[in-house]
C-alpha cells in the first residue's frame, strides 16, 4: 500500500565632477586630493559591453577592474548621499542579496556611473523582488515534479491533469500522521491520515491526495470519513489499484493560513500485506508513521526504509521494535521529497 503525496583599464570620472570642466592649472605642487576617490583609477571602458553573467558577477568583475576598495565605494555613495554599508555591497557583489529598496535602485546607478558602466548596464540585470518574511521561504521551496515521485505510472499524471491539479507548493507539510492497520489475517484493511498544512499563497481551497493498492489486491482503495473538508471529485482506476481524491478545505486559506484535515482509506481484500510506505513531492517539517498489528498476527521481522525519489534501492535500513502494543512507528523531522515506509516479515 502506498500513498503520496571581464576588461580594459580606462580613466574613471569622479562622481559628481562635470564633463567639460577643466581643473585650474596649480601654481605650486597641489595638495593631496580630499575625495576618497582618486581622480584617475582602472575601470571598464565607457560603452563596453558588460560581462557575461548575472548582476552579481558583473557587479564584481567591474568592481575588481576599477581597483576600488568597498569602503571608498561606500564613501563617494555618501557623498551623493546614498548609504549602503560595505555588508550591503559585499552581499551585492556574492549574490548574497540584491538591489530592492528605492535608495538601493538609486545606488545602483550611481555605481554603474562611478565604475564607468554604461546607463543600465547593473540595473537592467536585477530581476524581481525576491520574497520576503516567513511564508516566503516556503513558498520558494523546490518540490519533485509528478514523473519523480511516481515514475512510469501515467494514469496518475493523466488524472492530475483531468482535475487541473494545483500547484504542489500551494500547501507546505507542517505534520502528516499516518496510521495503517492490519488485521488478523495479516492483511491490511484501514489507513487513518492527519494532514497540517499551511498557505503559501492565498486562496488556497483544494488539494488532490494519491492512494494505491497492494499488486494483490483487487480493486482500488475507498476515501472515507473526511473531518474538516469534504471529498470532492474522485477517480478510480480498479486495474491498476489506484484512487485519486480531491479534498475541498474547511475554508479558502490566505497567505499563512494553516488548517488541519483527516480522512481515512478503506483498502480492497488481497494477499498478506508486506509494507506501507508514502511517498513525498515536498517536504515535511514532520512525519509520523505507525502501522498497528492485530496481537493475533504480529511479524517476526520489522524495518523502516527509506529510498532517493524514484528510485528501487533502499538508501537507509532500520530495524524497528514491534512493542507491546504490537505496533511500529517511524518519526522522520524534517523530511525531504524521497520515499520512506516500513516492511515486515511473517516467518
Amino acid at each position: 500500500m502506498g500513498s503520496q503525496h571581464p576588461q580594459d583599464a580606462a580613466r574613471l570620472r569622479l562622481i559628481g565632477q562635470r564633463p567639460g570642466a577643466s581643473a585650474p592649472a596649480p601654481s605650486a605642487p597641489p595638495a593631496p586630493p580630499a575625495s576618497p576617490i582618486p581622480p584617475t583609477v582602472g575601470a571598464p571602458a565607457i560603452g563596453r559591453p558588460a560581462p557575461a553573467g548575472g548582476f552579481a558577477d558583473t557587479l564584481h568583475l567591474a568592481i575588481e577592474a576599477s581597483g576600488l576598495s568597498l569602503d571608498r565605494i561606500r564613501a563617494a555613495l555618501a557623498q551623493r548621499g546614498i548609504r549602503v554599508s560595505v555588508t550591503t555591497l559585499s552581499y551585492w557583489r556574492r549574490g548574497r542579496s540584491q538591489p530592492e529598496r528605492a535608495s538601493s535602485l538609486r545606488a545602483v546607478h550611481l555605481l554603474e556611473e562611478l565604475l564607468g558602466l554604461p546607463h543600465s548596464t547593473l540595473s537592467a540585470l536585477l530581476g524581481p523582488p525576491r520574497p520576503r518574511g516567513r511564508w516566503a521561504a516556503a513558498a520558494t521551496i523546490a518540490h519533485l515534479r509528478l514523473e519523480d515521485v511516481w515514475p512510469g505510472e501515467q494514469e496518475i499524471a493523466d488524472v492530475f491533469a483531468e482535475l487541473d491539479a494545483p500547484p504542489a507548493g500551494e500547501l507546505e507539510r507542517l505534520s502528516i500522521h499516518d496510521s495503517y492497520y492490519v488485521d488478523a489475517e495479516r492483511r491490511g484493511n484501514l489507513l487513518r491520515m492527519r494532514q497540517v498544512v499551511r498557505a503559501t499563497v492565498s486562496g488556497v481551497t483544494r488539494c488532490l491526495v494519491v492512494h494505491k493498492a497492494d499488486e494483490e489486491a483487487t480493486g482500488c482503495p475507498e476515501i472515507t470519513s473526511v473531518r474538516h473538508g469534504r471529498l470532492g471529485r474522485v477517480r478510480r482506476r480498479p486495474d491498476a489499484g489506484l484512487v485519486v481524491g480531491e479534498l475541498m478545505l474547511d475554508r479558502p486559506l490566505g497567505l499563512g493560513d494553516s488548517t488541519v484535515f483527516e480522512y481515512e482509506v478503506e483498502i480492497p481484500p488481497g494477499g498478506p500485506t508486506m509494507e506501507y510506505s508514502r511517498r513525498f513531492a515536498t517536504p515535511v517539517r514532520e512525519y509520523v508513521l505507525q502501522v498497528h498489528f492485530d496481537p493475533a498476527a504480529v511479524p517476526v521481522h520489522c524495518e523502516r526504509y527509506d529510498r532517493a525519489p524514484g528510485e528501487d534501492i533502499d538508501r537507509r535500513r532500520e530495524q524497528l521494535w514491534i512493542g507491546a502494543s504490537a505496533s511500529a512507528h517511524v518519526l522522520a523531522p524534517d523530511q525531504q521529497p524521497g520515499h520512506v515506509g516500513i516492511r515486515w516479515e511473517w516467518e
